[in-house]
């Protein structure tokens, strides 16, 4: 939950359409301390800082690239290896997902279920909001129906936890449920 005088930077942003590792990460993959300590520097500095919004918004930015790209081993790289996701809850309650994933294996687990469900969706962030200790991620998710092939496009957001790197992610089918678990207003 967001508190009284906690600083809230919001900055826009945008994934490449193609997009492939960069050389920090397939350092970061061969030397994963590297990701270590590069997540405990972001953390050190305050929301406000230049420094933390450059690097906080590139750290975003590949990631979901990772992503679309189906790159789990990058996608990770930003995350503690005991992350803990959280899916969205109404496909929770619809049974499509358990209510918790946790580690790389999880992780794998857990997008093995999307693409059951969904097929393959592409993350298109939209903004990153930093409220210090947590990000929000406001993004749309773009593709297909797995059995039907109906197009599929929606809003979607995330609530990372840091810890230096991200040891929590809640995730949200509507931009404003993200917002008011941290206590913004839209």
């Amino acid at each position: 939950m967001a508190q009284e005088n906690v600083e809230v930077v919001r900055k826009p942003i945008a994934v490449r359409e193609r997009s492939s590792r960069t050389l920090d990460q397939r350092l970061a993959l061969r030397f994963p301390w590297l990701a270590a300590t590069y997540g405990r520097l972001i953390g050190r500095l305050p929301p406000h800082s230049r420094l933390r919004q450059a690097l906080l918004w590139r750290a975003v930015r590949l990631s979901g690239e990772a992503f679309n790209r189906g790159d789990v081993a990058a996608f990770l790289l930003n995350r503690h290896p005991d992350c803990e996701w959280y899916p969205p809850r109404d496909f929770v309650e619809a049974g499509f997902f358990q209510p918790c994933y946790r580690g790389p294996a999880g992780f794998r687990e857990y997008v093995s279920a999307w693409s059951d469900v969904v097929g393959h969706v592409r993350v298109e962030p939209v903004e990153v909001i930093d409220l210090g200790r947590s990000i929000v991620v406001l993004a749309e998710l773009r593709g297909s129906a797995q059995a039907s092939g109906v197009p599929l496009t929606r809003e979607y957001a995330t609530v990372s936890t840091l810890g230096g790197r991200t040891i929590r992610e809640q995730q949200y089918l509507r931009h404003a449920e993200a917002l008011d678990a941290v206590g913004l207003r839209d």
